[in-house]
């Protein structure tokens, strides 16, 4: 049986930092199953994301979010794109270290500014996009810490992030 560090690789980070665009690239490199927490969120409440903080509440979405991200992860050779604000619970934290090699992907903000400002279905980005964008950030500066490895999107071919991924998790 493969270590469970070996089971799934699970990418955490800020929102637009890439973790949709670099799983999907991962797990097609490593013939695993690639899943986004937030599409499952969305499913499981069969409505968008928007919609959940809208009619329930940011805590109704967290909620699922962690339902989800705990169900998912009985699974193996996944690679999981979790949503920004995944980590923000620590027992979320401890279920992806168990089970699954995770993965911090960073980018400067006006990366992640640039990425974001073009999608309405961020709801926590309502208002001032840039001044959210820096106020989450600072909020969550140490949040993402816990990963095994980080590493930095800015400016880096998708193919460059995925063989830094691929090495590393072939190391677990």
């Amino acid at each position: 049986m493969e270590s469970p560090k070996n089971r799934n690789i699970i990418l955490i980070g800020f929102m637009g930092t890439g973790k949709s665009t670099v799983g999907q690239a991962i797990a097609e490199t490593l013939n695993y199953q690639f899943v986004d927490t937030d599409a499952l969120v969305e499913k499981k409440a069969g409505c968008a994301i928007s919609e959940i903080f809208a009619s329930q509440g940011e805590a109704h979405f967290r909620q699922l979010e962690h339902e989800v991200i705990k169900e998912i992860l009985q699974n193996e050779r996944l690679v999981v794109s979790t949503g920004g604000g995944s980590v923000l619970r620590e027992d979320n934290c401890a279920v992806m270290l168990a089970n699954g090699q995770v993965i911090a992907l960073t980018a400067d903000t006006d990366h992640i500014i640039q990425r974001v400002s073009q999608d309405p279905n961020r709801p926590l980005l309502q208002g001032n996009v840039e001044e959210r964008v820096h106020t989450l950030m600072a909020q969550r500066k140490d949040a993402y810490q816990f990963a095994d490895v980080t590493i930095d999107t800015t400016g880096v071919p998708v193919e460059n992030i995925v063989r830094t991924i691929h090495e590393h998790h072939m190391k677990k």
